[in-house]
């Protein structure tokens, strides 16, 4: 079946209208256009696709078929239209992400940064969470991407890997003993230097209360190099991102150790919701964030 999308068009309209008649003046045809190019229809798909009485026309079960199909077709043939009309007309848009603290503050950055300066007619809606509440809120639809670990649940989520995050313990020579590793319920006598508040905090927060441990806090600061500047000193010991204690460790003069507990390491994923028809640009931002 050959029908191109005048046929297409004509046709939903002759069902919408109920009428060949009023169809054809729909889409800008002759009566007699429209009904020659109605029985080729028919003629080609060897299949009745009107029917036809006093009071107008109304679909067979096939030409239902039809016209469930030809509204799909140029729904999307619309869709590309408004997608290609934002890039000729350089019209600004938004994607909302969702995103852990290690995400945002140690993989994110450099993963935007050459995107977006090649994308400047897209902004950014970027707001940390902690990953139960992320998958949540991209499976409700109330975020277009999200960033989480893969421990969540995830129904109702398309994921994608995008990085592994792994928690070091940082501090002085003399705070840590020369361990290759050690376990977090081993250092619940230990005086800690945490961050001020953030997704990363409240999960290490969950873990000293599922283990009966109130952390002993002697400050709070608002990002890990801090922290390891601190820690360094001998103020005494903090939990960051493997990746910021690298960066860090000259400078700061720390001595890290891995966490040995399994939640101290954490798949990261990029994940949206199920079947969500995502905007040309976010697509592209999906794609980039998940590409090696």
């Amino acid at each position: 079946m050959r029908f191109d999308l005048t046929d297409l068009r004509l046709f939903l309209a002759v069902v919408d209208a109920g009428s060949i008649t009023h169809g054809a003046a729909d889409v800008g045809l002759s009566l007699a256009a429209a009904s020659e190019r109605l029985r080729d229809m028919e003629a080609l798909g060897e299949v009745a696709l009107l029917e036809r009485g006093r009071r107008g026309v109304s679909p067979t079960e096939a030409g239902a078929a039809l016209a469930h199909h030809a509204r799909l077709i140029l729904g999307q043939l619309r869709q590309m239209h408004g997608e290609l009309g934002e890039y000729a007309r350089g019209l600004r848009s938004t994607i909302s992400i969702l995103a852990n603290t290690a995400a945002i503050s140690e993989h994110l950055p450099e993963k935007l940064a050459h995107w977006m300066a090649a994308n400047p007619q897209v902004d950014l809606q970027l707001k940390e969470r902690q990953s139960v509440e992320i998958a949540r809120s991209v499976a409700a639809g109330h975020a277009e991407i999200g960033i989480l670990s893969a421990a969540a649940e995830m129904a109702g989520l398309t994921a994608r890997p995008f990085a592994t995050d792994r928690l070091v313990v940082v501090g002085s020579g003399h705070s840590l003993a020369q361990e290759s590793s050690v376990r977090f319920a081993d250092l619940a006598g230990e005086h800690f230097i945490a961050l001020a508040g953030g997704a990363l905090q409240d999960h290490i927060d969950a873990q000293a209360s599922r283990i009966g441990v109130r952390l002993k806090i002697r400050v709070r600061l608002r990002d890990f190099e801090a922290i390891c500047r601190l820690a360094g000193a001998g103020a005494g010991i903090g939990i960051v991102p493997d990746t910021a204690a690298r960066r860090a460790k000259r400078s700061c003069g720390i001595v890290v150790v891995g966490l040995a507990d399994d939640w101290a390491t954490r798949r990261l994923v990029v994940c949206t919701a199920q079947g969500a028809d995502l905007p040309v640009h976010a697509r592209n931002l999906l794609d980039h964030l998940t590409s090696a």
